[in-house]
């Protein structure tokens, strides 16, 4: 592909920015790279203790919670630039809910505060398919939310994360390392469009400065378009392990994620949402971030090698 031109002039850093989600997987590498750039960050945190020692001269920290709305105000005055990072799947109850309500309440105290933009990360997935699954139509209602604010708002929709730490490729390694036969749900055959870490936090890195004059959705993601079962035997081939994939139609999402339970570090809850995810194709189909953007993001070779070579040199740095 050849390469096109992103925009030509972009906007100015911002004043300060305030980072949601910074100890997630997401949230923690973005948080890394503000750092790099110098930039002033706050960071809105239920727990600020899990970020102490990791924060340089230029980052502070604001105790608050996304489903208090009144917990909200402080974090965001002064914030030119807000990153919605917040997922609530791993809650307990009914996260749609959650996700629904903390994502009003930020959208309503980023308006009255002032915030001239909102950075968010969605989830693709066709929005007319009745069929969408709760954990993507959840993503994206999302971003309707904060759309809808007043706030500019840049929503990015993508797939599988393909870095090592990130929920979607510790399943694949885990299900690929532990099982030399592995019997295969229906949903291994659904395609997707991973996108490698580095080539997300370019896109989100990006928005920051994007000249952009009201809210946009970009769909953003690798270069391939894969099945689940292909991406598992790319880390196979990758690691030089043989796996013999069995196909067993009448597996359900709920069977499915307590299978994923006994032999994955992910909980039976998280595991069946992710997998009623999986069922939905989640393929890049509008293009416009590739013109947009200056980004050329990874194959899934490319993506799968640098997550094996970044879990080795952990791994290494760890014994």
């Amino acid at each position: 592909m050849e390469n096109q031109e992103g925009p030509q002039h972009s906007e100015p850093m911002p004043h300060r920015i305030l980072l949601t989600g910074s100890t997630g997987y997401i949230g923690g590498k973005l948080l890394t790279r503000l750092q790099n750039q110098g930039c002033r960050i706050r960071c809105l945190a239920r727990s600020p203790e899990k970020l102490e020692g990791d924060l340089s001269d230029t980052t502070e920290i604001a105790s608050g919670n996304v489903l208090d709305r009144s917990s909200l105000d402080e974090a965001l005055a002064d914030v030119d630039v807000a990153f919605y990072l917040v997922h609530l799947m791993g809650a307990s109850g009914d996260f749609e809910k959650k996700d629904r309500q903390a994502a009003q309440n930020f959208a309503s105290a980023a308006e009255a505060a002032g915030v001239r933009r909102i950075i968010y990360m969605g989830g693709l997935g066709e929005s007319s398919d009745p069929n969408l699954s709760p954990h993507l139509r959840s993503r994206q209602e999302v971003g309707e939310i904060l759309r809808n604010s007043g706030v500019e708002t840049i929503e990015f929709r993508a797939s599988v994360v393909i870095g090592n730490g990130s929920l979607s490729f510790d399943l694949v390694k885990s299900l690929t390392e532990r099982l030399p036969i592995m019997v295969c749900p229906k949903w291994l055959a659904t395609r997707t469009q991973p996108i490698a870490v580095n080539d997300m936090l370019d896109y989100l890195m990006a928005a920051i400065t994007y000249p952009s004059d009201g809210s946009r959705v970009f769909e953003v993601g690798g270069r391939d378009v894969v099945t689940y079962g292909q991406l598992i035997r790319e880390y196979a081939k990758q690691k030089g392990l043989t796996r013999v994939m069995v196909s067993v139609p009448l597996l359900t999402p709920r069977l499915s994620s307590w299978w994923l339970g006994l032999v994955t570090p992910t909980s039976a809850e998280v595991g069946r949402h992710l997998i009623e995810g999986l069922r939905n194709p989640t393929i890049v189909r509008d293009q416009s971030a590739l013109a947009e953007f200056d980004i050329r993001p990874m194959s899934i070779q490319e993506a799968v090698e640098a997550a094996i070579a970044d879990s080795q040199e952990q791994d290494a740095v760890s014994s």
